[in-house]
């Protein structure tokens, strides 16, 4: 019998990512949240489809994203997607429940990870990620900028409205594996256990200073989870004993014992140069681990910066600087739409195996997204030199009248 399944080349390439999305999970996880039911000509797919175009063409606002839509209507209808109106689009986003963006990004995560092993284990990496079995994870919170004349449950400062992304990354394979979206008005301390609940015994956490309390660390401690910061400049200790500094980078090796409420907490202390942004500045770090070497205590600290590099990657290169809607739920779907779309780009590119940056390979795929063309072949075979996809003929050139150039 002759295969009637569609070549990936006659696949547009947005269907092409959309593909990766299991139909049944959407369908599955739109009725566990109930926004399935109260859908009716303007689908759970096709507000899925919307947000996530939205994000893999940078679109400006809600016209930009239905204008372009409603523009390819017919394409869209080949796969069961109705461009949305732009009001029928932000109630969407205001009304249907973000918890199901929230669940479908980590079902899909989990399910790329299951069907390719190699994706969830990520690279072996150099150095301390190899020397290390187990998994390091990052914590840290990044702010996004709202409107503040529309957006009161955003309130922050007095001029100013944010929404908060708290964020823990597997730096082994530069996957989150825990977020949360909130208000930047809370101190990100108040998030810690909800960040590193999921944290397993053996594995190694590292987060910066603003997510200090000690009650927690200890927690940490009682839960066999090894962990790494920064020490604030206010705390009170008492030093037990000098340890051996065995580097001239390192300054002070202490095991130190809590004062006041915490009184009696035994921690170690090291005091070290670590080189910034080109210059050496002197930094104390904190951890409960006294096997390490002092200078395994500064690399891993230094290893929490990788996590700066992901909102980078994710903020300059998908739609977090402006947002679609003025709701938390709006928001919500935004940022976990974003999400989806960075792990849909970083799966195919461990597929097609790419080696250059994410916002190149941002920018290959959006210029792509309605041609039919192969995602992966594409991907494979781009920056080399002799990759099958390249111009085969020019168009004739118009020219108005008296402008067109000489032949002599």
């Amino acid at each position: 019998m002759k295969n009637t399944k569609p070549a990936a080349a006659n696949v547009i390439a947005l269907k092409q990512i959309l593909n990766l999305i299991p139909l049944g999970m959407i369908h599955r996880i739109a009725n566990e949240t109930g926004i399935g039911k109260k859908s009716r000509t303007f689908s759970v797919v096709s507000h899925l489809t919307a947000m996530l175009f939205a994000q893999l063409s940078r679109a400006i606002g809600l016209n930009d994203v239905c204008d372009w839509l409603r523009l390819k209507a017919p394409v869209l209808a080949r796969f069961g997607v109705t461009p949305p109106s732009r009001n029928g689009l932000s109630h969407a986003n205001k009304e249907r429940d973000a918890l199901f963006a929230e669940k479908l990004f980590w079902s899909v995560l989990g399910h790329l990870q299951h069907a390719c092993p190699s994706f969830a284990a990520g690279k072996k990496g150099k150095g301390l990620l190899r020397r290390f079995k187990v998994r390091i994870h990052a914590v840290d919170s990044t702010v996004m900028q709202l409107v503040a004349n529309c957006m009161d449950w955003a309130k922050h400062r007095r001029r100013k409205a944010a929404a908060k992304m708290h964020l823990r990354l597997d730096l082994h394979n530069f996957l989150p594996s825990f977020a949360i979206v909130d208000t930047a008005g809370e101190h990100d301390n108040k998030r810690a256990r909800e960040v590193c609940a999921g944290i397993l015994p053996g594995e190694v956490v590292v987060f910066d200073k603003a997510y200090v309390d000690f009650a927690h660390l200890a927690d940490l401690d009682q839960r066999e989870v090894s962990w790494v910061t920064r020490a604030k400049d206010n705390m009170k200790y008492r030093v037990v004993k000098n340890l051996a500094k065995g580097n001239v980078k390192i300054v002070k090796d202490q095991r130190i014992a809590l004062k006041d409420k915490h009184h009696g907490m035994i921690l170690r202390r090291v005091e070290a140069w670590v080189e910034v942004d080109g210059q050496m500045r002197l930094m104390a770090f904190i951890t409960n681990n006294f096997d390490w070497s002092a200078q395994t205590v500064c690399d891993l600290y230094r290893r929490r910066w990788d996590i700066e590099v992901f909102f980078k990657q994710v903020k300059q290169s998908l739609k977090l600087g402006s947002f679609l809607g003025h709701s938390a739920n709006a928001v919500k779907w935004q940022v976990y739409t974003a999400l989806m779309v960075y792990v849909l780009l970083r799966y195919m590119a461990h597929l097609a195996e790419w080696g250059h940056s994410f916002t190149r390979l941002f920018a290959v795929m959006r210029s792509t997204l309605w041609e039919r063309i192969c995602v992966l072949a594409l991907l494979k075979s781009y920056g080399t030199a002799s990759g099958r996809f390249r111009v085969l003929g020019a168009l004739n050139q118009a020219w108005l009248p008296g402008f067109a150039p000489s032949t002599s």
